[in-house]
């Protein structure tokens, strides 16, 4: 019986589970984090570019048939932005813009100037694609050169400030990733090496008596895909239900919630470990049957 269980607890291919599985999981929850923090910085950028309009006024004295024709000229743009085939355009009469003002600022322009100065407008939002500052400036020229339109206004200075701050928080977003992904796969690695380390002999042993390579290899590489499918497995669920307990207790984060995303994250999650684990321990298999019988000890 004794031999039975030593001869069970040296199987070919088997190493420390507990060990690897949970340095795995904890490596790729942290990276998982970090990449959770990267959809939602660029899903808020999204929404706060999807609510800044860019104003169209219109010529004084425009029919509403021309208006329309124009707001429906205008709906076939590229460059607007559509939700659910709808194109995300406001008409702003004169009347309405003189309440808004009011609103704002508790003066009847009206009174004041004894006649409304102001414009019919269009509020349009523009696609997320089209927000540097030369395709911008592309679509301004185009707009007033439309029938009807009198002036295109944005706040550039809003715009250029977003697209600045959106490159900077990339390219720091993105050294980042490239130290957590190199610390990641070196603690992933180590892991693996030292948890090989206990199979050196046996590996040797296998050498001795004529198995192959490749032979030898197999059950390391298959279970150590197995280890990395566990550890990305536990990873998303832990990281799912932390990403789903902060959407319940925190109403804000919750329009940065995209399924679909987390989707594609979780599945990242789970090839990487599955590869950093194969990568790993193909390595670390080779250092071992490269090894001479002294530097074993």
């Amino acid at each position: 019986m004794k031999n039975t269980k030593r001869n069970k607890k040296k199987r070919l291919g088997s190493y420390p589970a507990v060990n690897v599985v949970f340095s795995i999981t904890l490596a790729l929850f942290v990276v998982g984090l970090f990449g959770v923090l990267f959809l939602h910085t660029n899903k808020l950028t999204n929404i706060i570019r999807e609510n800044i309009e860019v104003q169209v006024y219109l010529k004084n004295n425009l029919s509403e048939s021309k208006r329309i024709a124009l707001q429906q000229m205008l709906a076939t743009k590229p460059y607007i932005l559509t939700k659910e085939n709808d194109a995300q355009i406001d008409f702003i009469s004169k009347d309405e813009a003189a309440k808004i003002f009011m609103d704002e600022t508790g003066e009847d322009i009206k009174k004041v100037l004894a006649d409304n100065p102001l414009r019919d407008a269009f509020a349009l939002k523009i696609n997320k694609d089209y927000y540097e500052e030369a395709k911008l400036k592309t679509i301004k020229s185009e707009i007033e050169e439309l029938s009807g339109v009198f002036e295109v206004v944005y706040v550039e200075s809003l715009v250029n400030t977003i697209n600045d701050n959106l490159t900077k928080i990339s390219l720091v977003l993105v050294g980042f990733a490239s130290i957590l992904l190199f610390v990641v796969v070196i603690l992933i690695n180590n892991t693996i090496k030292l948890a090989l380390f206990s199979q050196r002999f046996l590996i040797r042993s296998m050498q001795l008596v004529g198995a192959k390579s490749s032979f030898i290899r197999k059950p390391f590489l298959l279970r150590s895909s197995l280890y990395g499918l566990l550890g990305g497995t536990l990873a998303s669920v832990l990281l799912f239900s932390l990403l789903q307990y902060a959407y319940n207790r925190i109403e804000d984060l919750q329009p940065l919630q995209d399924f679909n995303n987390q989707i594609i994250l979780f599945s990242a999650l789970l090839l990487l470990g599955i590869i950093i684990g194969l990568i790993s321990t193909y390595k670390a298999i080779n250092k071992y049957l490269k090894m001479s019988l002294d530097d074993l000890y």
